[in-house]
C-alpha cells in the first residue's frame, strides 16, 4: 500500500535523459499533460557546469561526480550461467549516468545514425551469405523499422542536437567529402563540420594514403553559434577537452539540459520531479493495463502516480530491470530459449593503437573536443567481405582527439616503468608526442547474454538488482582482431618511433575495471515477432498496450556506432506513431 495516492496525469514518463526529454517535448506538444519522474537530482548547465568549477578532473571523472551512485544501487555480473554473479561496485568499464539529463549530460557528443543493413541484419546476412552464415547461438534479429522510415528523424535529431558534420551525398547527389559510404542524406547537417585537431589530421592523411576513405566524423559539439528548431541556443565549441564525463559550461555539447529543456519549461502541461525513485509500473487485474508508477519520493515515502500512458525511457538496461519487477513481458529464460526481456544484451567490441614519435612532433592532446575527429568505415558494417572471413558484424575507426586529462591520459611506451623517476621522464618525453585511434567495434548478441533479477543482491529499496549473464564471444574477437590489424596499415603510414596495440585476445573475459564504453544495448528488444521481441515495432510494448519504452534498450542488436542518434531517432518515431495513432484510438498499433 503506497504512502500516497496522487491524482492521474495522461502521461507518467520513467527516467529524465535525452529520450525522455524528447518523448516529454513531443507528448507536451501534442497537448498531453505529462509528468517526468527522474531519480537523481536536478542538475543544469548552470550552476552544475559552471566554469572553472567543472573543469576538475579529479571530482567528475576519478571521484564520479555525474556518474551512479553504486552504494545505493548497482549491478551484478557474471560471465556464464554456471557461474555466481558479483556486484559492480566501482565506476569503471561503463559509467551510467543520474540526475536530470542523465548519460546525456555527461556524454562526448559523438553523433551517428545507423547502417541500413545494421537495422535487417539478420535479413542482410541471409540474403548475401546465406542462412547458415550466421552461427548458432547468436540472435540477431531485425529491428521492425527501415532506414527510409528512419532517415526524417535522423535529420531532425541532427537539427535539434545541433550537430555538426560534413554529408557526403544530399537527394543522390555528390556533396561534399563526408562519409563515401553513408546512405544519401534529405539534408546536410545542422552546423559545418568542426576544426579538424592535428592529430586527427595526421590520422586522415595516414588513412588516405593507404587507400580508406576518411572523413570528419559527426558530432554535437556546435561548430558555431546555433539556434535549433525549439529556439534552444548553443554556443561554438571552443575544444578545451572538457566533454565526456562533465556538463559543458560553454553551452556547446549538445544535451537535454541545452537543447530541450528550454522549451519545456514553457510548457504549462509539464513536470519534471526529480528524486522519485520508480520502483515498478503498475497492472491491473488483466495484467494487460499499465495503471501507473509507484515511486519512492525524496523523504521515502512510497507513492502512487496513475497515469492513462507510461513510457519507459531508463537508461539502456534499465528498462529491462522496470519490465521485470513490474511483470511486463515473459522473462527471458536462456535454458529453454524461451522468452524474451532480457534477451539480446549487446556491448561494444573495442581495440585502441597508440603510436608514439619522436620529441617535437607536439601534437597539443589536451586540445580537445568530445565528438570531434576524423574517421573511417571501410570494415564497418557489411562495407566488406565477410564471405571468407568467417565472423558477423564490423568495426568504424576513428582519431578522436577529446582532450587528454592530466590524470588519467597519460600514455606511455611499452617497457616503462609504473612508478618513479623513469616513468615521470617517459610522461614528459611523450605527452605531447603521441597520436591513438579507436576501433571501435560491434558487438553481436547471443543465447547465452542477457539480463534478469539477481537472487541474492537488492538495491537501497530492497528491490532485486538487475544481473548481466556476458562475456566475449570468438566471433566478436574475431573482428576486432581482423579489423585492428587491417587499421595497423594507418599507424605504420605516420611513422612512429613505436606502436602499442591493445585489443582483445580469444579466451579472453569481460573485464569490468578499466573503461571501455558506457554503450549498453538490448533487454527490451523491438521487432515484428512477439516471440523474440519485447516491443513492436513503434516501440509499444506486446503484453502491456498502453506503455512504450525507448532508449538503447531498444536495439536487437549491438551496432558499431555510439547509439545516442539510433536512440533519439527511434523516440521520434515512436512519438510520431503515439501521436498519430495511438492517441485517436488507444490500443495496440500492431496485431498479434
Amino acid at each position: 500500500m503506497a504512502d500516497i495516492t496522487l491524482k492521474k496525469v495522461e502521461v507518467v514518463i520513467v527516467g529524465f535523459g535525452w529520450t525522455g526529454a524528447i518523448m516529454a517535448k513531443e507528448l507536451t506538444e501534442a497537448g498531453m499533460e505529462v509528468l517526468a519522474l527522474e531519480r537523481g537530482a536536478f542538475q543544469d548547465t548552470y550552476p552544475d557546469g559552471a566554469y572553472p568549477k567543472t573543469l576538475d578532473e579529479l571530482t567528475y571523472i576519478q571521484r564520479s561526480k555525474l556518474f551512479q551512485d553504486l552504494s545505493k544501487g548497482s549491478f551484478t555480473f557474471r560471465h556464464d550461467v554456471a557461474g555466481t554473479a558479483v556486484p559492480y561496485r566501482q565506476i569503471g568499464a561503463f559509467k551510467p549516468g543520474t540526475g536530470v539529463g542523465g548519460a546525456g549530460l555527461h556524454w562526448s557528443g559523438q553523433h551517428w545514425r545507423v547502417l541500413p543493413e545494421e537495422l535487417r541484419l539478420r535479413s542482410h546476412y541471409n540474403e548475401r551469405y546465406g542462412k547458415k552464415f550466421i552461427p548458432e547461438g547468436m540472435t540477431t534479429q531485425d529491428f521492425g523499422v527501415t532506414f527510409e522510415e528512419l532517415e526524417p528523424h535522423f535529420d531532425f535529431v541532427e537539427k535539434v542536437f545541433g550537430t555538426s558534420g560534413v554529408a557526403y551525398r544530399v537527394d543522390g547527389k555528390v556533396v561534399g567529402e563526408g562519409n563515401f559510404f553513408e546512405p544519401s542524406r534529405s539534408n546536410h547537417y545542422a552546423l559545418p563540420p568542426q576544426k579538424v585537431p592535428y592529430t586527427a589530421h595526421l590520422f586522415h592523411k595516414a588513412a588516405a594514403e593507404v587507400g580508406l576513405h576518411p572523413f570528419v566524423a559527426p558530432s554535437s559539439n556546435a561548430s558555431q553559434q546555433y539556434v535549433n528548431p525549439y529556439g534552444c541556443q548553443m554556443g561554438p565549441c571552443n575544444f578545451c577537452g572538457f566533454c565526456s564525463g562533465f556538463a559543458c559550461y560553454n553551452y556547446s555539447k549538445a544535451s537535454p539540459q541545452v537543447n530541450i529543456m528550454p522549451a519545456l519549461r514553457k510548457a504549462a502541461n509539464f513536470e519534471l520531479r526529480p528524486h522519485c525513485n520508480v520502483l515498478r509500473i503498475n497492472l491491473d487485474s488483466s495484467k494487460k493495463k499499465a495503471t501507473g508508477v509507484t515511486y519512492v519520493n525524496k523523504d521515502g515515502k512510497t507513492v502512487e502516480q496513475p497515469a492513462d500512458l507510461v513510457i519507459a525511457s531508463t537508461f539502456a538496461y534499465n528498462n529491462a530491470h522496470l519490465f521485470l519487477v513490474s511483470g511486463v513481458g515473459q522473462p527471458y529464460d536462456p535454458v529453454k530459449n524461451e522468452g524474451v526481456v532480457g534477451r539480446n544484451i549487446a556491448y561494444q567490441t573495442m581495440s585502441t593503437v597508440q603510436m608514439f614519435f619522436d620529441p617535437n612532433k607536439n601534437t597539443n592532446p589536451f586540445i580537445g573536443s568530445g565528438g570531434n575527429g576524423v574517421a573511417v568505415d571501410d570494415y564497418n558494417g557489411d562495407h566488406f567481405d565477410h564471405g571468407p572471413l568467417g565472423f558477423v558484424g564490423g568495426s568504424p575507426a576513428w582519431c578522436n582527439p577529446a582532450g587528454v586529462k592530466p590524470i588519467a591520459g597519460i600514455p606511455v611506451p611499452d617497457g616503462t616503468p609504473a612508478w618513479g623517476a623513469d616513468w615521470k621522464r617517459a610522461v614528459k618525453d611523450n605527452y605531447t608526442n603521441t597520436v591513438s585511434f579507436d576501433v571501435h567495434g560491434a558487438n553481436m548478441v547471443y543465447r547465452d547474454c542477457y539480463v534478469d533479477l539477481d537472487p541474492t543482491y537488492t538495491d537501497q529499496f530492497g528491490q532485486k538488482l538487475l544481473r548481466f549473464t556476458f562475456d566475449w564471444h570468438d566471433n566478436d574477437i574475431r573482428m576486432s582482431r581482423y579489423v585492428t590489424d587491417k587499421m595497423l596499415d594507418v599507424a605504420k603510414a605516420m611513422n612512429p618511433k613505436s606502436i602499442h596495440v591493445s585489443v582483445k585476445n580469444f579466451g579472453d573475459h569481460l573485464d569490468l575495471r578499466n573503461y571501455q564504453t558506457t554503450h549498453w544495448a538490448g533487454g527490451t528488444a523491438m521487432g515484428t515477432d512477439p516471440r523474440i521481441s519485447v516491443l513492436n515495432r513503434y516501440l509499444q510494448s506486446w503484453d502491456v498496450y498502453n506503455v512504450f519504452a525507448v532508449g538503447s534498450s531498444v536495439f536487437p542488436i549491438g551496432i558499431g556506432y555510439n547509439p545516442t542518434g539510433l536512440a533519439a531517432a527511434l523516440t521520434y518515431w515512436s512519438a510520431k506513431a503515439i501521436r498519430e495513432q495511438y492517441l485517436k484510438d488507444p490500443r495496440p498499433l500492431v496485431a498479434v
